[in-house]
């Protein structure tokens, strides 16, 4: 069973016009006493054995490796982290240095996650990313030829100025760097950013957005990729472990601010204030709830439904939730099906090949039955 541990480092050298994930620009003097107050929020799960570990932010590699050194002791120190199937890393490239890959290497870490989002300067422009094009391909090389066993870059479909032309270049680029994993997300417009507030002009269309994602797929088929989650791809052997425990539904702990954790049937979320949270580091919770069998088997319906190829085995949620429990979802499900909009081989539901890039209605219309 596995149980992942999530750690998410919130700082940042500045904040991207679309980005609404909780950051931090600067305040890079607070790195040592954010670790501190990470270290003492760890010490609660000092029983339990975690099987995964991934540092995401914010930028990760922007604590620098003796930030990455300290993180690392105290949680080996403190939590059970001896037999870990994976530990992954989030870097972006204008802060990938050769000494916190070292620094990552020497610390377990096998997998690195790259923020590349495009390999054409002024799309990176567009949206105030700090690196350009030629940073992004050296951060992939350099990971490389430091010896990681997994590299995985992030790409993002519909930024300003982006056509099929410009994304088939990006892909290309990284492509030939021998990547093992892509992550592709269509841009979306999220209140309350930049770029949502003023959008340009130049913003692709959904429908242009949803070419150049069929291109990409085309393109990353064609070099041995699988799509095995709504947006990642993978050779074979690289999918992430970790987010697959998300989307099967397993339990991780989430440490920091505004981090979520999924711990035996509980949800619970810190708050997003880094002040408040590094002076309660263990009781700053915005939000929890505990999770009925309904609600716990829809939502785990809903993701796994996100996994392209493996789907969602409807005798296995039967078995453990009870059939009189699903009996509405089920419905639900046959109804989809019945629709197209998913396939159904008589013992698992995926997806319609069809309605991958318009799944959210479906996924949501399968969480109504929770």
């Amino acid at each position: 069973m596995t149980t992942g541990l999530y750690v998410h480092l919130p700082f940042c050298a500045s904040k991207c016009s679309y980005c609404d994930f909780y950051s931090v620009p600067g305040r890079l003097d607070l790195v040592d006493a954010y670790v501190r107050a990470l270290l003492k929020e760890v010490r609660q799960y000092a029983g339990l054995p975690f099987t995964t570990l991934y540092l995401g932010g914010g930028t990760p590699s922007l604590i620098g490796p003796d930030g990455l050194r300290k993180l690392m002791k105290g949680l080996r120190r403190t939590a059970n982290v001896s037999a870990l199937q994976e530990a992954t890393l989030e870097v972006n490239p204008e802060s990938a240095s050769a000494e916190f890959f070292q620094a990552a290497l020497d610390n377990g870490f096998g997998r690195v996650s790259i923020g590349v989002q495009t390999m054409v300067d002024t799309e990176l422009r567009s949206v105030g990313r700090a690196h350009t094009a030629l940073q992004g391909a050296e951060a992939v090389m350099r990971a490389s030829a430091l010896g990681f066993s997994s590299i995985s870059v992030d790409l993002i479909a519909g930024l300003p100025g982006q056509n099929q032309q410009s994304l088939r270049r990006s892909l290309d680029g990284l492509l030939s760097l021998h990547i093992d994993h892509l992550s592709l997300y269509c841009l979306s417009l999220e209140p309350g950013t930049p770029l949502a507030d003023q959008p340009p002009a130049n913003l692709p269309s959904e429908n242009k957005q949803a070419d150049m994602f069929q291109m990409a797929r085309d393109m990353l088929a064609a070099a041995g990729f699988e799509h095995y989650e709504i947006s990642n791809f993978a050779r074979s052997g690289h999918q992430c472990v970790h987010n697959l425990n998300y989307w099967r539904g397993g339990d991780y702990a989430g440490l920091g601010a505004s981090a979520s954790s999924h711990l035996q049937g509980r949800r619970y979320k810190n708050l997003s204030d880094l002040q408040a949270y590094m002076r309660r580091p263990a009781a700053a919770i915005e939000s929890s709830e505990e999770l009925g069998a309904g609600t716990k088997a829809a939502e785990e319906a809903m993701l796994r439904l996100r996994l392209i190829q493996e789907g969602l085995d409807v005798g296995d949620l039967a078995a453990r939730f009870g059939h009189d429990r699903i009996q509405c979802l089920s419905d639900r499900l046959s109804s989809l099906a019945r629709e197209n909009a998913l396939i159904f081989d008589g013992t698992s539901y995926r997806l319609h090949p069809s309605r991958v890039l318009t799944s959210n209605p479906i996924l949501a219309a399968v969480l109504e039955e929770a």
